[in-house]
């Protein structure tokens, strides 16, 4: 039997129901503050969601995090798509391949942010690797505010053989790496993948090693580095901007 993946907290659900993601059920403790619930429980009616209520210690039971606040929700796990797919979108647009790679990026914030991200800069997909990095979660799935519905994200055994695959499909690709030359002085208009990497360790040589060039964005202040969906923001909108405005 497929396990569900649970949201918790009011915060979250309500996030949820109002990014239109596709819930099970949404579960409530029977003697909660209808201040607490009413807003939560308005929204699952009107989404169609049907709404389960019980007491606080089989909600206790339920909860993995121990932070329900009297409420959880229950969806199934969101399924991957295969990179061809992604490749079918561009050629169904008739526009050159955008995609994001993702190397490492372990919390689902980040992964959520730029999910959301991608798809406001028209990119075809999101790939990520099976190992030590996010999967798509119900908290992925929150974040990303709705966009999981739209882009295809696929995820990979190997991200370098994947890249070398995709090379054969015409893709460059290009690394975000603090050593490489300013973003602004790149051509990133035609098929490209985007790698980007983790916020402690960016991206691994073995990933680094099969791109074709490495991109830096400037930075003036004392700190390193950026939060890796931030990163991932400015360095797509760039090749929004190539693509569209230049």
């Amino acid at each position: 039997m497929q396990e569900l993946e649970r949201l918790e907290g009011r915060h979250a659900v309500l996030e949820a129901l109002k990014a239109g993601l596709k819930l099970e059920k949404v579960l409530v403790q029977k003697d909660l503050k209808e201040s607490l619930g009413q807003e939560v429980k308005e929204a699952a009616k009107a989404a169609g969601i049907p709404v389960q209520f019980l007491d606080k210690e089989k909600l206790e039971g339920l909860s993995r995090s121990g932070r329900h606040q009297g409420i959880l929700a229950e969806m199934k796990a969101i399924p991957y798509a295969s990179v061809e797919e992604m490749l079918a979108a561009a050629r169904e647009k008739g526009e050159a391949p955008f995609l994001l790679l993702l190397d490492g990026i372990e919390d689902p914030h980040n992964l959520g942010a730029i999910i959301r991200t991608a798809h406001q800069a028209g990119a075809h997909g999101v790939i990520i690797p099976k190992n030590r990095a996010a999967g798509l979660t119900a908290t992925v799935a929150r974040v990303s505010a709705g966009a999981l519905a739209y882009l295809p994200v696929a995820q990979v055994t190997n991200l370098a053989r994947t890249m070398e695959e995709l090379k054969k499909e015409g893709l460059w690709f290009a690394c975000a790496d603090m050593d490489g030359e300013v973003l602004y002085r790149q051509d990133l208009k035609g098929p490209l993948g985007l790698v980007i990497g983790s916020e402690g360790s960016g991206v691994s040589q073995n990933v680094k090693k099969h791109c074709d060039f490495v991109v830096s964005i400037p930075m003036a202040g004392q700190i390193d580095s950026l939060n890796a969906s931030v990163a991932a923001g400015i360095l797509m909108y760039e090749v929004v901007r190539q693509r569209n405005y230049a």
